[in-house]
């Protein structure tokens, strides 16, 4: 299966050599269109919009960056709730057509309450999970229905719904999901098509993958699998970890740039999985380093794999072998990493992947 590579676009400049987060700051449209054509330019498939409850809103920011691009496609992060499915439906139908395809989903319940009341939702996690179910349910029955529907629901009811516009992806596009909670597990493996997980080790990643085969297989479903890594890279194997030490003690410094300085409260069961990792030690399977997770409490995708491109590709590798085909990487010097990746790990990796699956083949 070809590898799918993600990045993650950011809307405005980012200051500080360790950038965390990308996606709050108001908005740069002249960075954002550059941030975007560097992942073009890079052989990115997809790059990740994100979504706060502060930020640039997530179809917008896809839509513009798509104007100024080639072939990139957009996973949005839309959190069910704020919308009805039917319009949500509609829009998503919408934007797929208008790009010939360029876009995904990746549907997130929001790890912290305190951030969706800040949207009016004071709906707890669990039922949000639920909520989502439908939603989606809902958006699909939009996407395939060829009459007018009715649906009947704990959180949405619609009678009489009709879309006129179909997916330009058949059955429709991707649908991500993450989270390591029964209800965020319950909800992925029934309606979503790909698991996103932040790194971890590979034995427990194993383990992970044939757990939620499982668990999808009872709905007779085949789910597919998503990593996400933050690869710190140099030109030697001791010049990437003293990058990876400089960038550490910038996120461990008070008042630093990434707004977390020592934060390890998790948010999510996800964050506290991340953190029992790094309790269990600094670095695993030899590139898989976790301190930068423990110092901002596994927020943000920061999972390291530290080395040269081709060690850190060979690391990728390992977790393709387990059945992890998509990846989603991108650094901590935003711009940069991205013009880097794709000069130095993005084709490494691809190639070793075709590698592997002509072997296998034969």
């Amino acid at each position: 299966m070809p590898v799918r590579i993600i990045g993650m676009i950011g809307v405005a400049p980012p200051s500080g050599e360790a950038t965390v987060h990308i996606i709050k700051g108001g908005i740069s449209a002249p960075y954002l269109r550059s941030y975007a054509q560097a992942h073009d330019q890079a052989g990115f498939d997809l790059a990740l919009v994100g979504y706060t409850a502060s930020s640039a809103e997530g179809f917008l920011v896809a839509q513009y960056a798509a104007h100024h691009t080639e072939r990139l496609g957009f996973l949005i992060a839309h959190r069910p709730g704020f919308v009805a499915p039917t319009l949500a439906a509609r829009k998503i139908a919408t934007f797929d057509h208008l790009t010939e395809g360029r876009i995904a989903l990746h549907i997130i319940a929001g790890a912290s309450d305190a951030e969706q009341e800040g949207d009016g939702d004071f709906a707890p996690k669990e039922a949000r999970y639920r909520r989502a179910a439908e939603y989606i349910e809902v958006m699909k029955l939009a996407w395939t229905a060829p009459k007018r529907f009715d649906y009947s629901g704990t959180f949405y009811k619609v009678r009489g719904a009709k879309s006129d516009i179909q997916p330009f992806q058949k059955p429709h596009p991707l649908l991500f999901f993450g989270g390591s909670s029964d209800g965020a597990l319950a909800m992925g493996s029934k309606h979503c098509d790909v698991f996103a997980m932040f790194g971890e080790p590979l034995a427990p990643t194993r383990q992970r993958i044939a757990e939620f085969r499982a668990q999808a297989a009872a709905h007779g479903r085949t789910p597919t699998f998503n990593m996400s890594f933050r690869p710190i890279l140099g030109a030697t194997e001791g010049a990437a970890w003293d990058r990876a030490r400089r960038i550490l003690a910038s996120v461990q410094q008070p008042g630093d740039p990434t707004g977390f300085g020592n934060a390890k409260k998790p948010l999510d069961h996800s964050a506290r999985r991340l953190l029992d990792f790094a309790a269990a030690g600094e670095t695993h399977d030899e590139r898989l380093w976790m301190p930068i997770a423990e110092a901002t409490g596994a927020m943000g995708n920061t999972s390291c794999l530290v080395g040269t491109p081709e060690q850190v590709a060979l690391a990728l590798l390992e977790y393709y072998k387990l059945g992890i085909h998509s990846f989603l990487i991108r650094g901590f010097d935003p711009y940069e990493d991205t013009i880097d990746f794709g000069r130095e790990l993005i084709p490494r990796l691809r190639a070793r992947a075709a590698e592997l699956d002509r072997a296998q083949a034969a």
